[in-house]
């Protein structure tokens, strides 16, 4: 029997589109999706059938017969729901596989289960490789980002797949590199979700200080075009082309329900950091602004007791805007990158941040020219604020981000993003801070202890301070 190099389970949005891109780059595949009466029926068979790229592949709803019609060692990969569903499939096809067969996990499964699941895969023989996927339906099709993590020599056996249908930087590399040991790629695409979501917020504030300045979507749009030529992102390309949408004489978006939803990447990217004490204070912000969207009703409510009669009038340029957007992005990056030089110190897991930013140059909902010059800067060090560059960047940008921010809180603009990137770098940049005061309080009613700043802070002192 000619067999199939390479297995996908499950046919949804991006496992259909991964599937097509594998076997428009030659693999002979096989496809395997579950069957349920009335539900699922034939969907790996009539998926084959609307695809001619697919004529090679063998289309199965029996699990036995699927793994079958794999070479081995067999590299099957798992697109299906993250949580308990991916347990449920490690066990449905544990009865049929092989030592040495490959399980990937290309869904947005949690790190620390991850971990877990290679672990008790590892004792059943089985090599599993937790893999972040980035790109959108449109990404897997035509080349993701790809951050596989876990047993190197596994990993080796997957490459050719995996760098074949990744998307290409700018050097014609894959977007698509060994991350580091289990864990570590499903850590980074969920640190990558949690860049994403604040990308996306300071997208929709940036259009309301627009909008509130005066503008309409379409010019909304138009000025947002000019700012490609100095901080293009694919983020900000769609979101010109949402702005421009029209149905009938309307514009679509202004139809759409203001209440957005989350699939928990930003709730975990947000746990993490306060697990490990990483202050990622620009993703909490945009977490928290999707929950509050979504208490619609509430807000109708409150409108109605608070709304005051004066109307906003922003008395900022177009330029100011574009800077205090740039602003708040390098900081937004500077976190994210934060949370995963923190998360390799302290798992051991020796991550590369220029090779992760690289991976993430193309194919990746996150991609931007930024994200290319912090290839570069990643070479040199792990603080991009310590970047001569970025330094000066920051230096520029900065009046106009404080100035826009403080339209918006004079204006009853909401801008949590855009805002919160301005006392976070005071923060960050204040060599003496107001925590000293902490220590007391905590040292006064816990008897906590304090350091002393005139004894090198070696010692513990407690006083009783009445």
């Amino acid at each position: 029997m000619d067999k199939s190099a390479f297995g996908l389970f499950g046919l949804g949005v991006m496992g259909k589109s991964l599937c097509r891109n594998l076997a428009k780059n030659g693999f002979k595949i096989a496809m395997f999706n579950r069957h349920v009466d009335g539900v699922e029926v034939d969907v790996a068979k009539n998926f084959k059938a609307n695809y001619s790229e697919l004529s090679d592949a063998s289309a199965f709803d029996d699990i036995s017969a699927f793994v079958n019609a794999l070479q081995t060692p067999r590299k099957i990969m798992l697109m299906v729901n993250a949580g308990k569903t991916i347990d449920y499939v490690i066990e449905d096809l544990l009865p049929h596989l092989s030592k040495n067969d490959i399980l990937i996990d290309g869904g947005n499964s949690n790190y620390l289960k991850t971990k877990e699941r290679g672990d008790y895969l590892k004792s059943k023989g089985i090599h599993f490789i937790g893999t972040g996927v980035s790109g959108g339906e449109e990404g897997a099709l035509n080349g993701p980002s790809i951050m596989p993590s876990g047993d190197v020599e596994a990993y080796n056996n997957v490459k050719p797949f995996l760098d074949k249908i990744a998307a290409k930087d700018k050097n014609n590399l894959p977007c698509c590199t060994y991350v580091g040991p289990e864990g570590s790629g499903h850590f980074i695409k969920m640190v990558h979700n949690g860049v994403e979501y604040v990308e996306m917020q300071l997208l929709a504030e940036v259009c309301t200080i627009l909008e509130a300045s005066g503008q309409n979507l379409d010019e909304i749009a138009n000025t947002l075009e000019t700012w490609k030529s100095t901080t293009d992102s694919y983020l900000l390309g769609i979101t010109i082309d949402i702005l421009r949408k029209k149905e009938g004489n309307d514009w679509l978006v202004k139809k759409i329900l203001d209440k957005a939803g989350n699939k928990g990447t930003g709730n975990w990217t947000t746990i993490a950091s306060a697990e490990l004490g990483v202050p990622s204070t620009l993703i909490a912000s945009a977490l928290f602004s999707r929950y509050t969207s979504f208490y619609k009703e509430e807000r109708i409510q409150l409108n109605e007791n608070f709304k005051t009669e004066t109307t906003s009038s922003v008395n900022s340029t177009s330029t100011e805007v574009l800077e205090a957007y740039q602003f708040a992005r390098i900081i937004n990056h500077y976190q994210g990158f934060k949370l995963i030089a923190e998360a390799s110190n302290k798992f051991s897991w020796g991550l590369n941040l220029s090779e992760i930013a690289r991976i993430w140059t193309n194919g990746c909902i996150i991609r931007s020219t930024l994200m290319e010059e912090l290839v570069i800067v990643f070479k040199e060090t792990t603080n991009i604020l310590t970047n001569t560059q970025l330094i000066a960047s920051i230096k520029q940008y900065r009046p106009s981000a404080k100035k826009v921010v403080s339209q918006c809180i004079l204006n009853d603009i909401t801008a949590p993003c855009l805002g919160e990137s301005i006392p976070f770098f005071n923060g960050i940049t204040t060599a003496n801070s107001s925590a000293n005061i902490l220590q007391a309080q905590r040292d006064y009613f816990g008897a906590h202890t304090y350091k002393r700043t005139d004894d090198d802070g070696v010692k513990s002192h407690h006083t009783i301070w009445k």
